[in-house]
């Protein structure tokens, strides 16, 4: 069959014949039309993330759409290894892939899957969130935190607190329901100042962390307590991704004199069924909530040139 195939990691995967994946005992073919490029299926490519596969050649691809051998049309995640989405057959295990409305479109499924995901597990599996509550995003500018505004939004939240890079970047964030913007430029105590204020004022409940490196550092400080006799507000810091870095210098003291609760989510932090099951309720999600996101149909046979493109479109090969 023809698939995009990682031979080395440290090269973009190739265009070319992979063998075709057999079924076993409790598993379904699907026949691939979309699969979304994604910041984990990029560090999967190329050895990075704590997923990636230590054998090659493989297929890269975390999830797709498609259809199985009676026609059904389907949403697939985490195929069979070295099985990727991002071949014309993939394989799954039958309780990891669901049916997809009527009114998504293959593209559209295949581009909002994994950045959707990645808020609304972690809002509703993670943080446990309750319509009300306030979330503040920390790196909302990208694809998944838009996304993450929009779902917050969603699901109830009552405020939304979102953060980027600079004030240019944060400026069309109040269109997709940001109810207060901040700018990461800053320096680090006057960051923390402006965290600690809007926390405290707001009654941050959920923190959605795209980020890590410095501004989760300053977030954690303004969280901190001062020992008073009441005690501090429950918050849940879910940690999704790590694109300002991978550490942290993280003091004791926030721990100690605060409510705070650090979590991740991501794979692993949840079972792949329970995985699967959040992203149908996504997918039914998508039309009623007026979900968005830009999404540039490649064809698969181009994986080599687009996979290293610069756009703020999630990219979808189609087969």
């Amino acid at each position: 069959m023809k698939a995009a195939i990682v031979n080395s990691f440290d090269r973009a995967p190739e265009y070319g014949e992979f063998e075709e994946p057999v079924a076993q005992a409790d598993e379904v073919l699907v026949k691939v039309s979309a699969a979304g490029l994604s910041q984990l299926v990029r560090g999967q490519a190329a050895g990075r993330h704590y997923s990636s596969s230590t054998a090659l050649p493989v297929v890269p691809g975390v999830d797709g759409v498609g259809r199985l051998a009676d026609g059904r049309r389907v949403y697939f995640a985490l195929p069979r290894a070295p099985f990727g989405s991002m071949a014309e057959l993939s394989v799954v295990r039958s309780s990891q892939y669901i049916a997809l409305p009527e009114d998504v479109d293959d593209v559209t499924a295949a581009a909002i899957a994994n950045p959707g995901m990645s808020s609304w597990v972690a809002l509703n599996e993670r943080a446990k969130f309750v319509a009300g509550e306030t979330v503040l995003i920390n790196g909302a500018t990208g694809v998944s935190g838009r996304l993450a505004i929009q779902i917050a939004k969603h699901l109830g939240a009552r405020r939304v607190i979102a953060t980027g890079r600079n004030e240019a970047s944060v400026a069309g964030l109040p269109l997709l329901g940001a109810d207060r913007v901040i700018a990461l430029d800053q320096a680090p105590e006057r960051l923390m100042d402006v965290f600690r204020k809007e926390i405290k004022e707001s009654g941050v409940n959920v923190i959605l962390d795209y980020l890590w490196g410095a501004s989760a550092e300053s977030l954690i400080g303004a969280v901190a307590g001062h020992g008073s006799g009441e005690a501090e507000p429950r918050i849940r810091y879910v940690q999704i991704g790590s694109l300002s870095g991978q550490t942290i210098a993280l003091s004791s003291g926030p721990l100690r004199s605060s409510g705070l609760e650090l979590l991740g989510s991501g794979l692993g932090s949840v079972s792949n069924e329970v995985l699967v099951k959040n992203i149908g309720e996504l997918m039914k999600a998508v039309v009623p909530a007026k979900l968005k996101i830009a999404a540039q149909a490649v064809a698969l046979a181009l994986v080599t040139e687009a996979w290293g493109r610069k756009t703020e479109e999630r990219i979808v090969f189609t087969v």
